[in-house]
């Protein structure tokens, strides 16, 4: 024989499991309800696809140690940073490719940023800056920090400055000409999209580093200039301290 106050309480806990469930059923359905209802309410937006637009690439090749021009469709950014990283990301994509005339690997991932600034007329000359500078410049830069004293009197030049990955230095294929002819195809596609940047620094990681894997020189100022294809001159020629 069961106890009566066992039953009252037996009873007690099964009417309360009744109203919890019931409640937690309404709950359930009112927050299905709710996220319904946002997604029907929030907008369709197509993802944004930057507009393809004719790029130039300065492509080298190893065969003769010439920059060969080659046009290209590309989706370009309109901001003249990523734009720029957009078209070297190509450059360097072509230069990993199997039937490369200039096999690099690392492709686009390894331009990690490029930062443009004005060329104030103090600094135009340039060729002798060494890269210390250029990674204090692209630190302000990135932080739109720049000093007015860097910025009086622009020329209406600007200077890039190329941040590449360790990745991709420490495996470039090593030997003057090989890497002459990178850097050189750098500053020529950049000058050749962005006629207003006239010199070109390098970085590493963000760092100064003395070489690219050996021989090229990353620690002074590159003049586009320096890189003329048309005359479709040596690597090692064309780019003089």
């Amino acid at each position: 024989m069961i106890p009566r106050y066992q039953t009252v309480l037996f009873f007690l806990l099964l009417a309360a499991s009744v109203v919890m469930g019931v409640a937690l059923w309404q709950l359930r359905n009112r927050e299905h309800q709710r996220l319904l209802d946002g997604v029907q309410s929030s907008p369709t937006q197509a993802p944004t696809v930057a507009p393809a637009e004719q790029a130039t690439l300065m492509v080298a090749s190893d065969g003769d140690d010439t920059l060969m021009q080659q046009q290209l469709s590309l989706p370009l950014p309109q901001s003249p940073n990523k734009r720029a990283k957009a078209i070297l990301g190509k450059l360097l994509d072509l230069y990993a490719a199997q039937d490369a005339a200039h096999p690099v690997p690392g492709g686009a991932s390894s331009v990690l940023e490029v930062f443009l600034m004005p060329v104030s007329v103090g600094a135009e000359p340039g060729a002798s800056t060494t890269a210390d500078t250029a990674a204090q410049d692209a630190t302000a830069a990135d932080a739109g920090q720049k000093s007015a004293s860097q910025s009086d009197a622009p020329t209406g030049n600007e200077l890039a400055v190329v941040n590449l990955t360790g990745a991709f230095a420490s495996n470039h294929p090593s030997g003057i000409e090989t890497e002459s002819l990178t850097v050189l195809s750098i500053c020529a596609t950049l000058h050749a999209n962005l006629p207003q940047v006239t010199q070109v620094r390098f970085l590493v990681d963000g760092q100064p580093r003395e070489t690219l894997a050996g021989h090229a020189d990353l620690m002074r100022t590159y003049l586009t200039t320096e890189a003329e294809p048309a005359q479709a001159e040596p690597a090692q020629g064309a780019a003089q301290p």
